[in-house]
Parts: structure tokens; C-alpha cells; sequence
């Protein structure tokens, strides 16, 4: 079982043996000539290597967390809706988390175009930077738009969005700092609702799905999908105040 001291940090059997179940399989995906140009000319400049060692985000961007908020995105995919949101939003600073080089190499072709100061890429596993590298207590906000919903019930263990991996983002996150996860598979989202409800640190900021945040931009994909006729489901949890 997994639960939180009062400093703040998070304990578990599978964090103190440094094993966990992976949300996601290594593709050997083709990276395209772009990609693979901006990859290399890019993570040099907003790359962060992932160490066990905890990450200063302040340094990192060069502003406190109370001059610009930290917010943090598991699993980027492509970048489209990271780029779109750090460019709409210049006032907070944003970590993506991504293990697949061609949207690596994809989001970050898009910082060199849009000139984009205020985001950095790690490539690596979300558990093992989130446990490792992120302070408890610094993150303003998390991001997990469209996890992969591993649709079949045998694979439902490598879901993201589990009670483990909750308590530790939860446990990272300042007081009123929010973890908004977006999904168009209804069966995941009364899961994501479900497992987010339990985390004692956390509260629905809705009575169960919230309406999509402005922030949040329509992707091509979730535009078409919604074309069709298929749903997409926002849930926006809370961390809750301090208790004195």
C-alpha cells in the first residue's frame, strides 16, 4: 500500500524496490527527417536528463514558482496541445514527460517554431522522474490529456492513471494545485474519477466531470471524434489546503 508522510513524501513497497508496472510499451515508431533534425538540435537546449536526484524547476526556467507556475504533462504525445497551451499561456512554465522520440522530436520542432521559452522535455518514464526528480510540493498543476486506455481487461494494470501513481502526484503538488486528465473512453474516465476521488490529498473541482477548461484546446483528432459522435470526458481534481 502506498501512503504519505507528513513531509509530504510518498512510501510504497514498488517505490522502495524501484519496480513498477510500465503504462506504456517502446515502439520502434519511424522518426521522420524533421524530427529527427530538431531532436538533435533542440534537446541539447530544452532537453533535461533524467537523474535521481531531485530537479531545481526554478533554476531549470529561470523564475520562481510563485512569478510562474510549474506545471507538469505525462505522456505529450505529438506536442500539438503542449505547444498550443505553453504558447497561450506564457505566464507559467511546463514540463512534458514523453518516452517516444518522434514526439519528442515532433514537440520540439514546434518550441524552435514558435519560439517557446517556457517549456523543457524529459524524456523517460513519468513514475521514475515524478518519484525522483519533482520536489513534493512544487507542482501548480499536472496534465494527462488522453493517457492510453489499454482497452482490454487483462491489460488494465498498466493504466496511468492507478492509485500509486495518484498518491505521488498528489504528494507533488502544491496546495490548490490541480491534476486535470482528459480521456474519450468512458469506461477509463469513471476509473480516473473513481481512483481520483479516493486520494484523501485531493477534491473534485466538479460534482464528477468538469466542462473542458478553456486552456485546454481541441485536438485535430478529439475535433473528429466529436464529429462522430464520441464523447471525451474531463476530470479536474483539487489538492487540498494544508491542514494547520
Amino acid at each position: 500500500m502506498e501512503n504519505i508522510d507528513p513531509a509530504g513524501e510518498v512510501s510504497n513497497e514498488l517505490t522502495n524496490t524501484r519496480r513498477h508496472i510500465r503504462s506504456f510499451v517502446l515502439r520502434q515508431g519511424r522518426v521522420s527527417n524533421a524530427q529527427l533534425r530538431y531532436y538533435e538540435a533542440m534537446m541539447a537546449e530544452i532537453g533535461v536528463p533524467y537523474v535521481a536526484a531531485p530537479l531545481n524547476l526554478e533554476s531549470l526556467f529561470g523564475r520562481s514558482a510563485d512569478a510562474a507556475p510549474k506545471i507538469l504533462e505525462i505522456g505529450f504525445g505529438m506536442g500539438e496541445t503542449s505547444a498550443l497551451i505553453a504558447a497561450a499561456n506564457p505566464q507559467n512554465d511546463y514540463l512534458g514527460i514523453e518516452v517516444h522520440t518522434p514526439g519528442v522530436g515532433s514537440l520540439c520542432k514546434r518550441v524552435a517554431e514558435g519560439g517557446l521559452s517556457n517549456l523543457r522535455i524529459v524524456q523517460h518514464d513519468a513514475v521514475e522522474v515524478l518519484r525522483d526528480m519533482i520536489r513534493p510540493g512544487t507542482l501548480s498543476g499536472a496534465h494527462i490529456f488522453f493517457p492510453d486506455p489499454w482497452p482490454k481487461l487483462r491489460h488494465h494494470k498498466r493504466r496511468l492513471i492507478q492509485p500509486p501513481l495518484v498518491a505521488l502526484l498528489a504528494s507533488r503538488l502544491r496546495p490548490g494545485g490541480y491534476i486535470h486528465c482528459a480521456t474519450d473512453w468512458e469506461e477509463y474516465a469513471q476509473q480516473m474519477l473513481v481512483v481520483l476521488s479516493a486520494e484523501p490529498l485531493l477534491e473534485n473541482t466538479a460534482a464528477d466531470y468538469a466542462p473542458r477548461p478553456d486552456y485546454r484546446p481541441l485536438t485535430r483528432f478529439e475535433q473528429r471524434g466529436l464529429r462522430l459522435g464520441h464523447g471525451v470526458w474531463d476530470v479536474i481534481f483539487r489538492r487540498r489546503p494544508d491542514l494547520l
